[in-house]
């Protein structure tokens, strides 16, 4: 096995199987069956590390100086016993799929939850997600719930990956910090049942109240539906309130991940207010 001289294994070639593994990575079949997936970047590894998730293995430019930053995510991989490999940024942009790679990119295994993993009352506000399709707009959600000190995302249906490569980028390392719990409509029910908490659709329909005449009591449930359907009916129907979001231009509605954001914010105003009264 060839080293470099820092004594790591040293992989040139794109056919190497190591890398062919870990390319494969970038496909959800592949994923499911290794129970792993890619990150890129020393920030997303930074992140990643910070909330306790170190990668079963790196991968790095051999031969160029190395952020300190990167030196100590390396390090700390190591020693929890992950593999250290050098590479050269042809393979690196393999792996990434940029011809601009990132100086690290790491392995790590897959951290969803079951729905019964969870407790709604262990954090005030909660996002959940039904089918929704974008990897861009789930990222984005990651990263409210990050924003917001979200409990986490529950995703509900067919949702997107989260562990695809292009959510993981879109979530710039939230998805280490949040709890991710995959589940079908029946099982949240379920589940929601024992939780005592407020559900929350988002929704266009008649019965649909301003965001800001809406009364929240913790823990919330928010949730929205897919991009371009919305919630079904009987999704919607379930929740505690339904509330909309004024449209005072010609749009017809928001971005899907847009708006959880901004009502995520409000709500999250609104506890912290009402904890405060009481206190």
């Amino acid at each position: 096995m060839e080293r470099n001289t820092r004594g790591h294994r040293l992989i040139s070639s794109t056919t190497n199987p190591l890398i062919k593994r870990a390319r494969s990575l970038r496909d959800k079949k592949y994923r499911r069956q290794e129970g792993a997936f890619l990150a890129e970047g020393l920030r997303i590894l930074a992140e990643a590390r910070d909330a306790g998730y170190l990668p079963q293995q790196i991968f790095y430019a051999d031969g160029q100086p190395l952020h300190p930053l990167a030196e100590d995510v390396i390090a700390a991989a190591a020693a929890r016993g992950g593999e250290i490999i050098a590479t050269s940024r042809d393979v690196l942009a393999k792996l990434s799929g940029k011809d601009n790679p990132q100086a690290l990119v790491g392995i790590f295994a897959e951290h969803a939850l079951p729905i019964s993993a969870l407790t709604a009352a262990d954090a005030p506000l909660w996002l959940v997600a039904q089918a929704m399709r974008d990897p861009g707009n789930l990222g984005t959600l990651l990263r409210s719930g990050d924003a917001v000190a979200a409990g986490g995302v529950i995703l509900i249906d067919d949702c997107v990956d989260p562990f695809s490569v292009e959510c993981v980028r879109a979530s710039m390392g939230a998805i280490f910090t949040q709890k991710i719990a995959v589940c079908r409509w029946a099982e949240f029910t379920q589940w929601r049942a024992r939780q005592h908490a407020q559900l929350v659709a988002m929704t266009l329909s008649d019965d649909s109240v301003d965001y800001r005449a809406a009364a929240f009591t913790t823990p919330v449930l928010l949730m929205v539906g897919n991009e371009a359907q919305g919630l079904p009916d009987a999704y919607a129907d379930a929740a505690d309130i339904r509330v909309k979001l004024p449209m005072l231009g010609r749009a017809d509605s928001l971005n899907a991940a847009v708006s959880v954001s901004i009502l995520a914010y409000h709500v999250r105003d609104r506890l912290d207010a009402a904890s405060f009264n009481r206190a």
